[in-house]
């Protein structure tokens, strides 16, 4: 909730708000021009969105807080009885108590949204989504381009194909340079992939030694010649969606070898299946073109179709100076301006937004897709305060106001087609509000939507919802969620990693609850997958809005990847999260081979997944052993030092840190949530006491230490850990783990951050 704070003697005061000078820049420079109107205009909708909706932030933040005590205090009431919170009889009376305390929201009936102006990314089209964080400028741009990507360079340079399988025996794996023996892997993927895609009338990929764009009436056909001369065609002939370039037919004299009077065959071929593009590129000039048979060098797979430019969970933004690299970033994004200069190889290079892709289609005519990734903007939750601005008393506001007025403030140039390249083609904002609680909490959303629409004279609706079915409360009332945004909701996600976090806080008291491993094998699990898909296609969502499922953690485990997450696709899914262009390249070959809108069309008929299931506690059913609390107390401190002291010392919201196995892990606050919530459990009811974290979490800091020994920026936490502002901020997440509202990390980890960048400051 909102806090009184000493103002600073810089700050300025603008009508009733004191602000930061550094925000007062940033909006002046960055946000307002280009918009038509002033930077006094921008803060007076901050102050007006404060004074009348700030109150209701804190009413609603205060339900969470008094909804928690009474299910602690229930809790607390069966333990002091001898009552088994698991058992039979318990179960039916917890669920009274829920919908007695109104925790369990009243069922109003059927829901249908009315969602409109959504771009076809989003509503038509399933694929892959990518979050990144928003202060990196290069990363945004890697996601915003990542629309388009390599097959060959994702499958060549990731373990999808082993060097195990493709190395021949008795020879020795070339240390530099291309590999041929692991290129032809490749080119059999591919043409595997081809094979299941875009199968031929006769024949297969392997056998094609030329291919090319034919007029047949009207239209233009693909024509495919097989070795031998033999011509073929697609078995769907409306697969081929276009081309460019110089692909002319086999000359008189042609034979099995593609050869031509003319130039080299160079150009590229469209293809369209289940929605998503491939694009066959074409040039035997190139040396791995010429290696194959087709002329074939590379496959660009459409991949991750929108993107979420991420304010939150992957990054460490705990000031205004932190934020303004946030909001610079959005800004870029939208007016089409973001650069981010790099050096490879000794080359100065900028990275810049792609261009669309223009091609010819079958009738001839001049044809476009776009050629970045749809950018959709997740705000901080309601539960976060800044002191960027405060109002007149010295109290904070709520950070949300301010990243949903500069998000908006910096898409109007997107909305008004003034910006080089557009974002949103149907003329509409996304934002992601994450760690919502029950529908009261996403109509507080809609009113502040509501609100900065009317500031800025849009349309209505023009903003919309995504809602992160990612803690309990919103899980368990689902539909009235989304009976609340109706109008705007584009999108419902599974947050596996939180909302098992919010789980574990939740039923804190219940009893010591079941290793992280075993999480997912849990009941409340997997009603909480099917529910959210379920709920979603009884709500109309088909044709309007995303279903969306988690992150893929292990972003050098390509093969996998591959082999487990078309599950989500299988289970429903429209789009699922990916950690990295690769991931979202390869990730695509699961929207080929899923028909998506079909497969939710048959989960539709099934019954829908019972609340019963979704509201079972994850608790213990047997007593662990010495040895299995050992290791996952060491599991756990690990990753939490491993994540801490990037986070605090060098203000990396989102790593990829090494278990124990040293297994690269994708961590973020998330992550760190269930570990900490984790320990705070058993510590709490007895099965690892405080001085066992201690010194676990002592071992633990050497063994991360070493994990970084090769980063020059990195500070070690042993020798120095009762001083050592990470390593103890890593203690005081598993400390107060019970005390702090709903497990949230955040709180601790900015204020550590923020005595972290005090200290260096005073070095200097």
């Amino acid at each position: 909730m909102s806090t009184i704070v000493k103002v600073p003697s810089n700050y300025q005061t603008i009508g009733g708000l004191k602000v930061s000078p550094t925000l007062v820049k940033l909006v002046e420079e960055t946000v307002v021009p280009g918009t038509g109107f002033s930077s006094a205009y921008f803060f007076s909708c901050l102050e007006t969105l404060t004074n009348e909706l700030r109150p209701e932030v804190d009413a609603c933040l205060k339900h969470r807080d008094d909804l928690q005590a009474k299910i602690d205090g229930f809790y607390e009431k069966c333990r002091a009885e001898g009552t088994d919170p698991m058992s039979t009889a318990t179960r039916p009376m917890c669920r009274s108590f829920l919908k007695e305390i109104g925790y369990l929201e009243e069922d109003k009936g059927p829901v249908s949204i009315s969602t409109q102006n959504v771009d076809d990314e989003i509503g038509n089209i399933p694929g892959p989504q990518l979050v990144v964080p928003s202060d990196n400028a290069r990363y945004v741009l890697n996601a915003l381009n990542s629309r388009w990507g390599s097959l060959f360079d994702a499958l060549y340079g990731f373990d999808v194909i082993p060097q195990s399988a493709v190395q021949p025996v008795g020879e020795s794996t070339p240390k530099s340079g291309y590999n041929p023996v692991r290129g032809e892997a490749v080119r059999q993927f591919a043409n595997g992939l081809l094979d299941e895609v875009a199968p031929l009338n006769e024949g297969k990929w392997s056998e094609v030694t030329r291919l090319w764009p034919k007029f047949v009436g009207r239209t233009q056909q693909l024509e495919i010649q097989l070795k031998g001369g033999k011509t073929t065609s697609l078995t769907t002939p409306a697969l081929f969606v276009g081309s460019t370039g110089s692909m002319g037919p086999p000359s008189a004299k042609a034979s099995g070898a593609a050869t031509s009077t003319a130039m080299p065959d160079k150009g590229r071929i469209f293809l369209k299946h289940n929605g998503l593009h491939l694009i066959l590129e074409v040039d035997r000039a190139d040396p791995i073109g010429a290696a194959a048979l087709s002329g074939i060098k590379d496959i660009t797979m459409e991949g991750p179709l929108t993107t979420i430019l991420d304010m939150e969970d992957s990054v460490s933004a705990v000031d205004a100076e932190d934020k303004s690299k946030v909001y610079s970033n959005i800004c870029g994004v939208f007016g089409g301006t973001l650069e981010a200069p790099f050096v490879k190889a000794g080359k100065s290079m900028v990275r810049r937004p792609n261009e669309d892709v223009h091609y010819r289609d079958i009738n001839g005519d001049s044809a476009s897709l776009p050629g970045r990734a749809v950018a959709l903007v997740r705000n901080v939750g309601h539960h976060m305060f800044t002191d960027m601005a405060v109002t007149s008393d010295g109290r904070t506001i709520p950070e949300g106001f301010v990243d949903c007025l500069v998000t908006v403030s910096a898409a109007l140039k997107d909305l008004r087609g003034t910006t080089p390249l557009l974002n949103s083609r149907k003329g509409s904002v996304y934002i992601v509000k994450p760690k919502m609680h029950g529908s009261r909490e996403v109509a507080l959303t809609t009113s502040i939507f509501a609100r900065v629409e009317e500031f800025f004279g849009l349309r209505q609706n023009t903003i919309k919802v995504g809602i992160m079915d990612e803690e309990r409360r919103t899980s368990a009332n689902l539909k009235e969620c989304i009976r609340a945004a109706s109008e705007r909701v584009f999108f419902i996600n599974t947050g596996f990693l939180d909302r098992t976090g919010d789980e574990i806080h939740t039923c804190f008291l219940a009893g010591p609850v079941v290793r992280k491993g075993e999480m997912k094998q849990q009941d409340w699990i997997k009603a909480y997958e099917a529910a959210n898909v379920d709920i979603g296609l009884h709500c109309g969502f088909q044709g309007k809005a995303q279903i969306g499922k988690g992150m893929w953690a292990k972003p050098d485990s390509m093969k996998a990847m591959l082999e487990a997450k078309i599950a989500e696709m299988m289970a429903g899914a429209s789009t699922a999260w990916v950690p990295s262009p690769t991931a979202g390249c390869l990730h695509s070959i699961h929207y080929h081979r899923v028909n998506v809108v079909q497969r939710q069309m048959q989960l539709a008929m099934r019954p829908a997944a019972k609340i019963e299931m979704l509201l079972e506690p994850p608790l213990l059913k047997s007593k662990l052993d010495a040895k299995a609390i050992a290791e996952e107390l060491k599991e756990s401190a690990q990753s939490i030092l491993g994540y801490v002291v990037r986070w605090i010392d060098m203000g990396v919201g989102c790593s990829k840190v090494p278990d124990l196995s040293n297994v690269g892990l994708m961590e973020d606050r998330a992550t760190l949530r269930i570990s900490s919530q984790l320990l705070a459990n058993w510590m709490h009811h007895g099965l690892i006491t405080e001085k066992q974290i201690k010194d676990s979490f002592v071992e633990m800091a050497k063994v991360v230490d070493q994990q970084n020994s090769s980063d020059k920026a990195y500070r070690p936490m042993s020798g120095n850990t009762d001083t050592n502002i990470a390593f103890q901020a890593a203690l005081k997440l598993v400390f107060d783990g019970k005390r702090v509202p709903n497990g949230y990390t955040e709180f601790t980890l900015h204020e550590a951050r923020r005595q972290a960048k005090a200290a260096v400051s005073s070095r200097l």
